[in-house]
């Protein structure tokens, strides 16, 4: 719809993409929650968006135990998501392919880094492996492990999963459920005393709101700063390749993080694999020019180093997508603004967005329905960390 049904609205929503669409799933199924939600989507299309380019990857190797229990909320939500929809057979349900991820260190510093991070997974239930080069190389002997040390595997709730069908049926519970999805974009943000009062849509259109979620991913920046607020939230290039293999693997390929950043994996009978820029600056909102290089002279030459079986492949498919790049420590930023309590971002995901959309949109819902985060405690991804210029410790990042 292009007209809101009313002028005031308990919460509004700004963007519709994964996080906007959870957050707002998460509040209509609460019985607690009786509220109004305005969800306000500039594209509805997604095509630019970039839960519209995600990998749809999801992982319990962090290095942070925050991260690590929201994961694995995520993988609990995946196996029972038709349960968590309410249990109408019409939702489908939702296979996680477990091939994990393969971290490679190709330093004993690396490997020391590795490990720790193994025992903080191993500690919380998550079933991480620290494998040395004779592991690694009987498990999966299509590696070439010259320059390589240790690595870390885990295949429980770890690979692939449909995050297309779990972002369609959160807009489609949402709006069963009552929550309104506008086509519209925000212009302005009006602040009163008490906080933020009302937005402004391009066509002059201003509605109410009691609370504001900013939702709007890469314009999350913006978006704050109609309301006098600063984020560190920039869009930034990341780029995927799928390509198809002369002499295919005779096994599934694990998500292989190689000590170069390069990271591959199976993709159906094809393979994807994708990349950081060597030059990674913020770029523009509408910047999705196609590095064409990146691939003959960063991605192949790693991938067919790394399996030598790759030597003979052929790209089928490729795009750019940006990430919602935290500048200040790639990790979320999460809860009310300390300068306008009623202003809650859910923002900053740098890669991570997807896999933790069913945790990070609960708790949000949470928050507004019961003014603190129940199910799980998210208060380490505070927002008010940037004023504080306190990083929130990952490293973990791809």
């Amino acid at each position: 719809m292009t007209t809101p049904n009313r002028s005031a609205y308990d919460v509004v929503i700004i963007g519709g993409a994964m996080h906007g669409a959870s957050v707002a799933w998460w509040l209509s199924r609460d019985d607690s929650f009786n509220g109004t939600v305005l969800v306000i989507e500039r594209d509805p299309s997604y095509a630019l968006a970039s839960t519209s380019h995600t990998n749809s990857c999801i992982r319990q190797q962090f290095s942070n135990e925050a991260n690590i229990r929201v994961s694995q909320f995520g993988a609990e939500f995946i196996h029972s998501f038709r349960d968590f929809m309410g249990g109408d057979p019409e939702v489908p349900k939702i296979v996680l392919q477990n091939f994990g991820y393969m971290y490679l260190a190709d330093t004993s510093e690396f490997a020391a880094e590795l490990k720790q991070a193994q025992r903080i997974q191993e500690s919380l239930g998550a079933g991480t492996r620290h494998m040395g080069r004779e592991e690694i190389a009987s498990a999966y002997p299509f590696y070439n492990l010259d320059d390589i040390v240790a690595g870390n595997h885990n295949t429980v709730n770890e690979g692939y999963f449909d995050g297309g069908t779990m972002f369609d049926w959160f807009k489609r519970m949402g709006r069963r459920n009552g929550v309104e999805f506008l086509h519209g974009e925000v212009t302005a943000i009006t602040r009163g005393a008490q906080g933020v009062e009302s937005v402004t849509l391009a066509d002059r259109t201003a509605i109410s709101c009691g609370t504001l979620v900013n939702a709007s991913g890469p314009r999350a920046a913006a978006t704050a700063r109609m309301a006098g607020l600063e984020i560190p939230v920039a869009p930034r290039k990341r780029y995927t390749f799928i390509f198809d293999a002369a002499h295919p693997l005779e096994q599934d390929l694990p998500l292989t993080i190689d000590p170069s950043g390069v990271h591959f994996r199976t993709d159906g009978r094809y393979y994807m694999a994708g990349c950081t820029p060597d030059a990674d600056p913020d770029v523009a909102f509408d910047d999705f020019d196609f590095d064409h290089s990146l691939w003959e002279n960063k991605v192949w030459p790693t991938v067919a180093t790394r399996v030598p079986q790759f030597e003979a492949v052929k790209v089928i498919n490729e795009w750019v997508g940006h990430y919602a790049y935290n500048t200040l420590d790639q990790n979320a930023l999460l809860g009310r603004a300390a300068e306008c309590e009623n202003f809650i971002f859910v923002n900053g995901f740098s890669g991570h967005g997807l896999q933790q959309a069913p945790a990070m949109g609960r708790g949000i819902a949470e928050l507004i329905t019961f003014g603190g985060y129940r199910s799980l405690d998210l208060r380490a991804f505070d927002v008010n960390r940037v004023l504080r210029g306190k990083s929130f410790l990952e490293t973990a990042v791809i």
